[in-house]
This record gives structure tokens, C-alpha cells and sequence, in this order.
């Protein structure tokens, strides 16, 4: 396992369900997620617990055996939370750390990160930087018209890490999940994504995508290199062009006088790359798009508008739209979690509601 490297393995879309879940299900959720996160950890180890959290299928799968709605946004939110009490108290035991959460929780990240690094020995720098990093391009390299609201981060002991992020886009009340694991590619900013379709597709500004590698040199060569002054000039002639009929690169919202502090600080510090250029204090998403418009329409070289989401919840259609069912990845999803649950020490009543649950998600899947 190559720890400190970043891998997108997939995207989900759900819908926006508003609310909480109630007290007595949140307590039984902890519990069921406390002892199949045992169960798992004790047979295939801390490692594969990330490797299993980081893909949406069997995240899904988890979200429905613990009893939440099978197909909202909140299954992200209320999982998470869930796994992160569950496990509280065991994390030495288990190898597994459970960081971030939803809101204000999520910005309180490097500080956990801080204090576990102090506890287990371990230098925390490279996971800060991972739970920042991986923020930064979902919010700012990737502008997809979701604004993100929720970041968990887990690791394990040896260093390895995953990601659970969420952002909501209040126009289509739809909320996209991001799933990351700190393996294959060593790269935050060019194709962290795996190859998994999705149902629900649109245009964004992706600066991650590898056709846009042009792209990232020649935004990172303006920053760096072009006096603060000139870009601002540049981007108040941008303001007068006809530009394309793209709702992701426009100048509308753009202000260049309030961006010149920001440039100036990028220009003083001189950044390499693109990766550096995103992971400076104070570059965002105006940032970014104000110089990916230069890119584009100064310099010629314009970044994808491949929209990064590769997969929603459905495991495919009946009708082969979008896609045929995936049935052997999903019956191994469900396999897996039966197999824990069977495991786990828990009272022969809950386990049966578990597994029901199950049954019920399968059927609504293959009818």
C-alpha cells in the first residue's frame, strides 16, 4: 500500500432529505456499525475496512444493513457519524481513527488529526495535508455545482487513509458523494478517479481530468509568473468578451479588483504546480475559475468541462439503462456485510432486522 497518495474511487448522486434521525436509531446504528467494523477489522484488517468505506457500492450496502434511508443524502452524514461513536474508545485496538464529520465538525479535522498524531506517535502532517488536499480539489479543481458540507476522515495506524465527502447543490436538491483511498496514484490533481459510470452526468470545471494537464501548467505559469496587475487587467477585459454559453466558466461573478490580494500572495510565493498553486492558504474556487477563464480565453488553453462523476446508487437497470445491474460487485457488497453481521454480538432479533434490510435493499435493486 503506497501511503500519502490519493485515489477517487467513485462518486455517488442522492437525493436531499432534510432531517435528523431519531435518537433510538442513531443509538442502534452506532451500536450495529460498532460490531461489523470489529468483525471486519479482526478478519481482513483495518486497511480493508478503508478499502470497503471508499467504494460507494459497499458504502451504500453499509448505510442500508445499519437502517438508515437506503437512497438519501443523509445516509453519508448519519453513517459516518455513526462509525465514528461506534468505534470511539477502540480506535487503538481496532488501528482505525475516525476524524471530520458534518458542518463545523468537518473544519475541526486537523486538530483530531493533531492530537491522535500526539497519542499514537505519528507525524500528522502528511494526513492533514490528504484531508485538506482532498477538499480542495472537490471544492476548487473539481467545480461541479456542489458546495461541500461534510468531510470524514479515517486512518489506520500504519498511516493509510480514506476519505467520505459530501457536497449539496440546492438547484437540483441533490447531494454528491466523494469517496477517496490512499492508494495507486500519487497525484491529487490529475485522474483520481476510477472507471465507474454514472447516471446522472453534467458539464463542470475539471481541473483534474488528464486532458487537462495543459491547463493546470499554463494556470500555475500565470500565477506564479504574470505580476498581479496584469491578471486583474486581463481578467477586466475578460468581463467585456462574448464568452461561451458554459455555465461553468463565466465571468458574471467574478471580481478582479477583490481577487488581488490573493494573487499577489500566490505571486510572492511562487508556487511549482498546479498542486501547489490549489494548496495555498486562501486560493479557491473564485480563484481557480478566475484563472482557468485566462487560461482559456487569454492563452488558449481551455480546461475539460468532463463532469468527474463516474457513479450514482444504482447498481444499473433493469433495461440495461444506464447500464446493465452490476450484480456480482453488488452480491459481494451484501455478502461481506452478511458475513459480518453474522459475526458480530449482536442479539438474534437485531441481526434479523439486518439482514432483512438487506433482503429488502437486494430486491429493490433486481426489480
Amino acid at each position: 500500500m503506497k501511503t500519502g497518495a490519493a485515489h477517487h474511487t467513485g462518486i455517488a448522486n442522492l437525493p436531499l432529505h432534510y432531517g435528523k434521525a431519531p435518537r433510538w436509531l442513531f443509538a442502534r446504528m452506532t451500536g450495529l456499525a460498532r460490531e461489523i467494523t470489529v468483525a471486519i477489522v479482526a478478519e481482513f484488517g483495518a486497511e480493508e475496512m478503508l478499502r470497503r468505506l471508499s467504494h460507494p457500492y459497499w458504502f451504500q450496502a453499509f448505510g442500508c444493513i445499519l437502517g438508515y434511508d437506503w437512497h438519501s443524502s443523509g445516509v453519508t452524514t448519519t453513517l459516518c457519524a455513526a462509525l465514528k461513536e461506534g468505534v470511539r474508545g477502540m480506535e487503538k485496538e481496532l488501528g482505525l481513527f475516525v476524524c471530520g464529520g458534518k458542518g463545523k465538525t468537518s473544519r475541526r479535522t486537523p486538530q483530531e488529526l493533531e492530537v491522535w498524531g500526539d497519542a499514537l506517535s505519528l507525524d500528522p502532517a502528511p494526513l492533514i495535508y490528504a484531508s485538506r488536499m482532498s477538499a480542495k480539489v472537490d471544492s476548487a479543481a473539481v467545480q461541479d455545482g456542489y458546495q461541500l458540507y461534510h468531510h470524514s476522515f479515517l486512518f489506520t495506524k500504519n498511516g493509510s487513509w480514506a476519505v467520505v465527502q459530501q457536497g449539496m447543490n440546492g438547484s437540483n436538491r441533490y447531494a454528491r458523494r466523494y469517496h477517496w483511498l490512499s492508494e495507486a496514484v500519487s497525484s491529487f490533481v490529475s485522474e483520481p478517479h476510477s472507471a465507474i459510470l454514472s447516471q446522472t452526468r453534467g458539464q463542470a470545471l475539471n481541473l483534474v481530468a488528464a486532458e487537462s494537464e495543459p491547463a493546470r501548467t499554463t494556470i500555475a505559469d500565470v500565477a506564479a509568473s504574470e505580476k498581479p496587475d496584469k491578471i486583474v487587467a486581463d481578467l477586466k477585459k475578460i468581463q467585456t468578451l462574448n464568452l461561451p454559453p458554459r455555465h461553468h466558466l463565466t465571468a458574471g461573478d467574478l471580481h478582479p479588483d477583490s481577487l488581488h490580494r490573493i494573487l499577489l500572495g500566490i505571486y510572492q510565493r511562487q508556487p511549482e504546480d498546479f498542486e501547489q498553486l490549489l494548496g495555498l492558504k486562501g486560493v479557491g474556487a473564485k480563484t481557480i475559475r478566475a484563472l482557468s477563464l485566462i487560461s482559456e480565453l487569454i492563452h488558449g488553453v481551455a480546461p475539460s468541462c468532463r463532469d468527474p462523476a463516474r457513479y450514482s446508487f444504482a447498481h444499473g437497470g433493469k433495461d440495461g439503462i444506464p447500464y446493465p445491474v452490476d450484480r456480482e460487485t453488488y452480491d459481494r457488497s451484501i455478502e461481506l456485510l452478511a458475513k459480518a453481521l453474522g459475526r458480530a454480538k449482536l442479539d438474534s432479533n437485531e441481526k434479523k432486522r439486518a439482514r432483512q434490510r438487506l433482503e429488502d435493499m437486494r430486491r429493490q435493486q433486481e426489480t
